[in-house]
């Protein structure tokens, strides 16, 4: 239960709209009185009346203990970044009549929310419990402050206010929530309703797993000769997806994974992408890690499939920042090379605007591409693909639209620039990389090229 903040009487009373709506249409009258003198006396009859309600209105709402009401506010110790997190308040009123209830809670300043308010009609001796919903945008420490609570009768002359001491703070992690659904969903076998595609396993050079009588729509190409000819029944081997690779989503903080589409950054895309990405590797029974990268460090978090797994790369992934200058990949190929010893599926999440910004890194990603399986996930601009949709109807939107096109041919050419060289590329727009990057993953498991 929240305890409630002292204050002197000024600082709980406040006079309403609704009382300065009367006092103008009382001074009216006394104005109107100096022409029609018959006003005067009912003039002096209103602003009576006006003073008894205003005095009637104070003890009603005054003349009661601080307890008289109660607020307390439930939200989870943790929030999703980039996901809709609900905040309840439980209001409770025991004055002896309805009350009309206006609250204004103290957001943390990273939802910079000036408007916030919250209306609500409670009976007497009732309960009222207020939903709203926060999306932040960024990670880090947020901090709730005091809630205000103002409570006006039905006369609704005056306002009570009763302050709250209900200070909290609360950590905002990389998407969660998405990890949630996926894992619900993938329960549930119903993925394709999120966008996730079944591949079909082709090939056979899968781990063998046991040898079962033969169904109609089995491989003929699996057929075992050897155990048909002495069960007297036709026999085929059965395989299974080959476990325990190793797995690493490779993240860029640089200053290119600093722009912002729909308020999170690119930063937090890559996050909550290789987030699910790797409980979907740890529940496939291949191993996951991470590796963040800047200009002069690296962190490096070893590929493991136990369970706990998940928990570490998620707070590892809870601090991460982008820095202003350009990532070094010269020290990273160095460092995986060192740090990452066996074969292993490398997802490097980046940015690339341009052939140029490709030409600077394109030799340590071959470097790289020598040793590891390798997929560059990088990034489609929404906001320029708007403009080479919308038509131009002047100069400027000819000039705006055919450099759009420009940065949206680069885009293509990087991807087939990488092709060249034997690396793979996922172009993804930053809403839906996560599904793109867990499709890329099961369709290269089906593929058996990890």
């Amino acid at each position: 239960m929240s305890a409630t903040v002292k204050n002197n009487l000024y600082q709980i009373l406040f006079f309403t709209n609704r009382l300065y709506l009367l006092l103008g249409l009382n001074s009216l009258l006394f104005v109107l009185a100096f022409f029609f003198p018959g006003l005067y006396n009912v003039a002096i009859v209103v602003f009576i009346v006006l003073i008894g309600l205003v005095l009637m209105d104070m003890i009603l709402l005054l003349l009661r203990p601080s307890g008289i009401i109660s607020l307390e506010r439930k939200a989870s110790n943790r929030f999703s970044n980039g996901d809709d997190n609900e905040v309840l308040l439980g209001f409770h009123n025991r004055y002896p009549f309805p009350v009309f209830v206006n609250i204004i809670d103290e957001l943390p300043f990273q939802f910079q929310e000036r408007n916030f308010l919250l209306k609500a009609k409670v009976g007497a001796g009732s309960s009222h419990v207020f939903r709203y919903v926060l999306r932040p945008v960024e990670r880090g420490n947020y901090h709730f402050g005091y809630s205000n609570v103002f409570v006006k009768s039905a006369l609704g002359i005056i306002s009570r206010r009763f302050v709250f001491n209900n200070e909290q703070e609360i950590s905002v992690y990389p998407s969660f929530h998405q990890l949630r659904h996926f894992e619900l969903y993938s329960y549930m076998n119903r993925l394709n309703e999120l966008g996730v595609h079944k591949r079909r396993v082709i090939g056979h050079s899968m781990e063998f797993d046991h040898i079962k009588p033969y169904t109609k729509g089995d491989d003929v190409r699996m057929l075992n000769w050897k155990a048909s000819a002495r069960t007297g029944n036709l026999m085929v081997n059965n395989y299974v997806e080959e476990r325990s690779q190793q797995v690493y989503s490779i993240i860029d903080k640089g200053r290119t994974m600093k722009m912002p589409f729909n308020g999170l950054s690119l930063l937090d895309y890559a996050i909550n992408a290789s987030l699910v990405f790797s409980n979907v590797a740890i529940n496939k029974g291949d191993k996951a890690g991470l590796v963040t990268f800047t200009e002069n460090k690296s962190e490096v978090l070893a590929a493991s499939n136990k369970k706990i797994q998940v928990n570490k790369i998620l707070e590892m992934l809870y601090g991460q920042e982008t820095q202003w200058q350009e990532s070094d990949y010269e020290a990273l190929s160095i460092q995986l090379r060192s740090s990452v010893s066996t074969r292993s599926l490398l997802m490097v999440y980046t940015n690339f605007e341009s052939m140029s910004s490709l030409q600077r890194q394109l030799p340590f990603l071959r470097r790289l591409a020598r040793y590891h399986l390798l997929l560059v996930v990088f990034f489609e601009n929404t906001e320029l693909k708007k403009i080479t949709e919308h038509p131009a109807h002047d100069i400027e939107g000819i000039y705006k639209q055919t450099i759009a096109q420009k940065f949206a041919y680069d885009k293509k050419l990087i991807v087939k620039e990488l092709a060249k060289y034997g690396i793979m590329s996922l172009l993804s727009t930053p809403e839906h990389l996560t599904l793109n990057v867990v499709n890329k993953y099961l369709e290269l498991k089906s593929r058996m090229l990890i």
